[in-house]
């Protein structure tokens, strides 16, 4: 992947950074926990990463144990099956307790139409099959 950092206000790369560690605990968590989604959140520590640090890009994208999950989204543009079902099953949580909680017909409105199209982009991108 292209690196264009360019000079960036440094506390812009701060806060890409602190985004990018906030999201890869959130990723390590994932693969421990059964209901948290690993891939999107290592997904989204790599873009901050990039924007952020090369040496933090290149660190989690190199690493043994976390990188995988990137670079098969990178270079094979799929998801692990199981990281697809997480996603929806936090996606829909999410969305029915805010419905539940909150009292407004817009709400009601809009929370579903948006989950049906980020249901759609998930389950639009490839499935990656165990290679076991």
């Amino acid at each position: 992947m292209a690196r264009t950092t360019g000079k960036r206000n440094v506390f812009t790369r701060w806060m890409f950074n602190i985004a990018g560690s906030i999201c890869v605990i959130l990723g390590i968590l994932g693969i421990i926990l059964p209901l948290l989604p690993t891939t999107p959140f290592l997904l989204l520590a790599a873009a901050c990463y990039f924007r952020g640090s090369e040496k933090l890009y290149n660190k989690l994208i190199n690493n043994r144990r976390l990188g995988p999950f990137i670079k098969n989204f990178q270079e094979k543009k799929a998801i692990p099956f199981r990281a697809k079902i997480y996603t929806l099953i936090i996606l829909w949580s999410s969305l029915a307790i805010s419905i539940i909680t909150v009292n407004k017909t817009l709400v009601h409105i809009i929370l579903p139409i948006v989950g049906i199209g980020v249901t759609a982009l998930i389950l639009k991108i490839r499935t990656l099959r165990s290679e076991a």
